[in-house]
Order: structure tokens, then C-alpha cells, then sequence
């Protein structure tokens, strides 16, 4: 959010971060010194404490757990979801705030915790907006769909109420290229990066495989890694007909030996032609510039790959986030 605020290049400065994650607000604190960020509950935080502040724009990423299939989507039964119940009972004591914006999973505008938010923005006199927004309509290839929230006090917004917005209003940012993946990738990545041999073995052919000339990749998950299936894709530095000669030749090992006792030297013909591939992981740097973090972002040097793939699965895209702040503030 600090990272979509300056790319908005408002007038203005942070004067509070608030997370739990004790390893998120480190990452934080490597990037932006740790006299903003502050490691607590949103429960605690009472209107005496934002008025003091003197904050007026509140930007806000609540658990998305409440609403997603993994987190059973008991939604503000969800004890994830305090926070954004008691943030709903502050918005219209808090007289400072003029602009707000909030982030969640797509399916998060048919949930109560929804209806609770708006209710609270329109009894503090908010107008709002919704979105439905993926950075593919920014020229970053990757698919993300979130839902979006703007609302601010004041002037009405230019655009039309009463509806999720699927795209900018204007849609300029839908008439530009998408980059390449290749224009993303790190030179000489380490081999640790490599999909492991267990992994080439039984479940190569349910990964998502990105080749450089393309311009797309799946959402990165706080999974990413640790799973295979639908927690983001992989890469190869090979052309798409040349990984495809590869999987055919695969194929037809697979279609010519279909018992369960495959001879050791058929498996390992096999995983050979799987490694010619050079199936690899995005690494960490590579998903947060599909994140459109910009490239002075740096992770404190003891969190590990693990980590870093948990935040950045978990956090926002910059650039989608920034423009909506500047869609949130113009006049």
C-alpha cells in the first residue's frame, strides 16, 4: 500500500502501517525504517489514536480468508474478520478520513462483511465505487482479479454508481501491449529454483507453464512452491514449440507404457526429457515485479524464499492499487 501510494505521487506521507505479521512489518521496516510500522490488532485501535494521527485516507487489505473456499467462507462469522467489523464502527466516528480504499478477493461484494462495510461508508456521508479489477488491464502479465472499494467524502466521483465496475473507467489502460515475461525474467537464476525431480515426475502435467514470448502468468498464492496446482505458474527459458516437441515425446513414453510398472530406465528416459525443459520457479523478484513492485523493494536479507513467497502471494498488485488511488483523489 506505501509502495501504491507513492506511485500515485500524491502530496502527502504515511503516518502509520499496521499488520500482525511480525514478518511482513520487518520487510516493512527494511524498506521504510520502523517508525511507521507497528505490530498489533486492529481491534485495539480506538478513534482517539487516528485522530491523533490526523490521518485522512485509510488504505486496507482485510483477511481474505473469510470469503475464499479454503477459508470455508463463513464470513463475518469469521473471527478473521473482526478487524474489518471494527474498523466499520470507526469509519463514522473518525471526522479526519476523506479518502478510503480497500482491497479483497473477488467473491468478497457478495458477502455480508460487504453490505457491513458499505452500510458504514454511506452512514459517514463516503461516495463509493466498486471494482473488479486484474493487472492484465494494466499491462502486467499477470491474472489477479480482486475486488476494489474507492470511497472518499466530498464531490461525488465523475463516473457511474449502482454497479461493479469490470474495467477503469475510460479503459485506457486496456489499449496498451502486455508485455513479454521475458521482459520480467532474472539472468543466471541459481539452480535451486529448478521444479524438483518428485515434482517433474508426477505432476509436470498439471503445471501452468509460461514460456518467455508470452504475456501472461496465473495468480501467485502464498502457496506458491509448496503446492503445485493453481498457486501460480512456471517457467521455461524454451520457446512454446520447442517445451511442446518435449511433452509430445513425453506423451508417447506415457501412452507406450501405460502399466504401473514402468522399467527404472523408461522412468528415467523420461524425467531426462523433462529436464531438458529447465522448469523452473519465478523467483521471488520475478513475482514481485509481476506485483509491479518497484525494483528498489528488497527483502531484509534473513527471510527466506518460503517467506517471501508467502508475503508476496499475499500482498497487492502496486500499480492497481496506484492508479485506483488516483482515480480515488481526482477531482
Amino acid at each position: 500500500m506505501h509502495y501504491a501510494f507513492n506511485y500515485a505521487q500524491l502530496d502527502g506521507q504515511i503516518v502509520a502501517a499496521l499488520d500482525v505479521n511480525t514478518v511482513a512489518n520487518a520487510v516493512y521496516a527494511h524498506n521504510y525504517g520502523s517508525n511507521l510500522v507497528k505490530t498489533r490488532n486492529i481491534q485495539s485501535l480506538s478513534v482517539k489514536e487516528v485522530t491523533k494521527l490526523q490521518a485522512n485516507m485509510l488504505l486496507m487489505s482485510p483477511p481474505c480468508q473469510p470469503h475464499t473456499r479454503q477459508g470455508l467462507q463463513r464470513d463475518t462469522e469469521d473471527k478473521r474478520s473482526d478487524a474489518l467489523t471494527h474498523l466499520c464502527g470507526l469509519i463514522p466516528e473518525c471526522q479526519e478520513l476523506e479518502y478510503i480504499l480497500m482491497e479483497n478477493v473477488k467473491g468478497f461484494e457478495s458477502s455480508q462483511a460487504r453490505n457491513q462495510f458499505i452500510e458504514s461508508l454511506e452512514r459517514s456521508g463516503f461516495h463509493w465505487r466498486e471494482f473488479i479489477l486484474t493487472p492484465t488491464q494494466f499491462n502486467v502479465p499477470n491474472t489477479r482479479y480482486r475486488y476494489y472499494c474507492i470511497a472518499r467524502k466530498g464531490s461525488d466521483f465523475p463516473f457511474a454508481g449502482g454497479k461493479i465496475w469490470e474495467e477503469m473507467p475510460g479503459a485506457i489502460a486496456q489499449n496498451q501491449a502486455l508485455s513479454q515475461i521475458a521482459e520480467i525474467v532474472e539472468e543466471n537464476v541459481s539452480p535451486d529454483f529448478l521444479v524438483p525431480d518428485d515434482v517433474l515426475t508426477k505432476r509436470v502435467l498439471v503445471m501452468d507453464i509460461i514460456h518467455p514470448a508470452q504475456s501472461r502468468s496465473m495468480c501467485f498464492t502464498k502457496g506458491y512452491t509448496h503446492y503445485t496446482e493453481g498457486t501460480g505458474s512456471a517457467y521455461t527459458p524454451l520457446s512454446e514449440d520447442e517445451s511442446h516437441r518435449i511433452f509430445e515425446l513425453v506423451k508417447e513414453i506415457d501412452t507406450s507404457n501405460q502399466d504401473a510398472s514402468k522399467s527404472e530406465k523408461i522412468l528415467q528416459q523420461r524425467l531426462d526429457l523433462l529436464h531438458q525443459v529447465r522448469l523452473r520457479y519465478f523467483t521471488p523478484r520475478e513475482v514481485a515485479r509481476l506485483m509491479s513492485f518497484p525494483e528498489n523493494f528488497e527483502f531484509p536479507p534473513e527471510t527466506t524464499n518460503r517467506q517471501k513467497y508467502r508475503l508476496l502471494g499475499n500482498s497487492i498488485n502496486v500499480k492497481v492499487v496506484g492508479e485506483l488511488i488516483k482515480l480515488l483523489t481526482i477531482k
